[in-house]
């Protein structure tokens, strides 16, 4: 069995308590790994590390390229280790192997172009900014100092690359703390940060539970900025948390995301992309099309085509390549699905598939939820308006493209949306009015590292990806230079200082 320590300031060590924790498969309940269950006092310990290597240690001086080459180096070595990545995936968040190994690439792939952001040039000329002859300008980037970095179980380590990567390709030092519930990924990157070389206290990651290790990061007054990927209540927390001392923040929050389907979709490809969007792995994605809304005239049609295909979907062990549906990550997310399955058939909705535990002998072990489909839902239904974050589907029928874009807009979430239709021109019209942070004209769940990531409303704040999210670890700095020289080229002085 799996061991791992904390990892602060370089070495690998226990937790200041002793304790330990277990990181559980969610398919057959085996332990995967037992973990140093980091407390406060060791969320302080990697803070002051992170702070020391910043303030006092080689990164901030190290030139963007010896930081570019050390992340291309953490980029490779990702994808040497894929084989232990892909294994780890899917033993410690139940991730089908076919979603793990794109996860694992993307990953590698991710981190090698974050290193090539950290050759970004730090200094902009400003032009325009005064007359000829009285002064340069210009815009510096310089890094936020210690970054605190909390991410979810999901995607242990997309998420973790996609939090540690751009951070430090700004110049940042960081502490992590993965989700208690998946990771062992965070903890075998330790191990490549630690064999590629980064000088001590850079990276530091702490796993352990929320309250626990997390908000001690949250709050500490020598962090400089949070990044967080998780829940919107959890997300509110960490806010508050933060602004005690004005700290940044970029916040990747809940969703509920609307996938609408116009009159002319091309139905072969939006039918499987409605499934797509919703039961990729398991609807366990922040940006899942959770809210389909289709046009009265085709939602019988649609509906029964979709039940049909989602009956025959495997569920499985993740390990087996023909598994279509793994595990929920846990036993209480699996029941806190079902309750909401409950809520909705209170509320009126009507089942059109799923809604339990599979019945599969087989399957007993595993935190298992059929793939959920309802009609009947009106919009301001809990199902329609909560992130349930499992495979549920709420289906919602719609008159016109206005009251689909009213429909869809009618929520607190604003992280994703979709549209599905021939005419493109009239899918981008449908795009343009839906308050989302991304939206997918015949897609779903295609990200890419060098486009902009975040949420509208209560799903967010700031952006990942892209130039966008590699500001977001810097602070900018203006400098103006003076090239006037002599006192009478400055009148404006005569405005407060009385000439000589």
């Amino acid at each position: 069995m799996r061991e791992y320590g904390l990892y602060i300031d370089g070495t690998f060590s226990p937790a200041a308590s002793g304790q330990t924790f277990d990181s559980v498969n969610p398919f057959n309940q085996s332990v995967v790994a037992t973990l140093a269950r980091a407390g406060s006092a060791d969320a302080d310990r990697a803070v002051r590390a992170a702070r020391s290597a910043f303030d006092n240690g080689p990164w901030t001086k190290m030139s963007k390229e010896e930081r570019s080459a050390l992340l291309k180096a953490v980029a490779d070595k990702i994808t040497e280790k894929k084989a232990l990545f892909e294994t780890l995936e899917v033993e410690d968040s139940g991730g089908t192997i076919k979603k793990v190994k794109e996860d694992v690439y993307l990953s590698a792939r991710a981190m090698s172009l974050f290193s090539k952001m950290a050759l970004t040039d730090p200094l902009e000329q400003l032009d325009g900014v005064s007359r000829p002859g009285f002064s340069q300008n210009y815009l510096l980037r310089e890094p936020v100092g210690v970054v605190a970095a909390v991410t979810p179980w999901n995607f242990p380590l997309k998420m973790a690359v996609w939090k540690l990567g751009p951070a430090l390709a700004a110049g940042n030092t960081v502490v992590l703390k993965p989700s208690e519930l998946a990771p062992c990924s965070a903890m075998e990157l330790a191990q490549i940060f630690h064999d590629a070389g980064f000088p001590k206290g850079v990276v530091n990651i702490i796993p352990g539970f929320g309250e626990e290790a997390g908000a001690p990061l949250a709050a500490h007054p020598m962090v400089d900025k949070v990044t967080f990927t998780g829940s919107t209540a959890v997300g509110r927390k960490i806010m508050a948390a933060a602004a005690a001392t004005l700290k940044k923040c970029t916040l990747e929050c809940g969703g509920k995301s609307a996938n609408i389907v116009l009159g002319d979709a091309d139905l072969s490809i939006a039918l499987d992309g409605a499934l797509y969007a919703i039961f990729y792995h398991q609807g366990q994605c922040c940006e899942a099309g959770t809210r389909l809304f289709l046009p009265t005239a085709m939602h019988d049609d649609f509906v029964a085509k979709m039940v049909d295909k989602a009956r025959r979907m495997k569920l499985g062990d993740p390990t087996d390549p023909a598994t279509d549906i793994g595990p929920v990550i846990s036993a209480k997310q699996r029941d806190t699905i079902l309750r909401y399955i409950e809520s909705g058939m209170k509320q009126g909705a009507m089942l059109a598939t799923g809604g339990s535990a599979p019945k599969d002998p087989a399957l007993a072990k595993g935190n298992f939820v059929e793939p959920t489909i309802f009609t009947g839902v009106r919009n301001d239904m809990t199902i329609a308006q909560e992130e349930i974050f499992g495979p549920v589907l709420s289906v919602i029928p719609y008159t016109d493209a206005d009251d689909a874009v009213r429909q869809a807009n009618a929520s607190i979430y604003g992280l994703a949306a979709g549209v599905w239709s021939r005419d493109k021109e009239k899918a981008a019209a449908v795009a343009r009015r839906l308050r989302a942070g991304t939206v997918w004209i015949n897609e779903w769940h295609l990200m890419n590292e060098k486009a902009p990531f975040g949420g509208y409303k209560q799903s967010g704040v700031g952006r990942e990806f892209g130039l966008e999210g590699l500001h977001e670890y810097s602070e900018a700095k203006h400098v103006h230079v003076d090239e006037a020289g002599l006192r009478e080229k400055r009148p404006w002085y005569d405005t407060v200082i009385p000439k000589s």
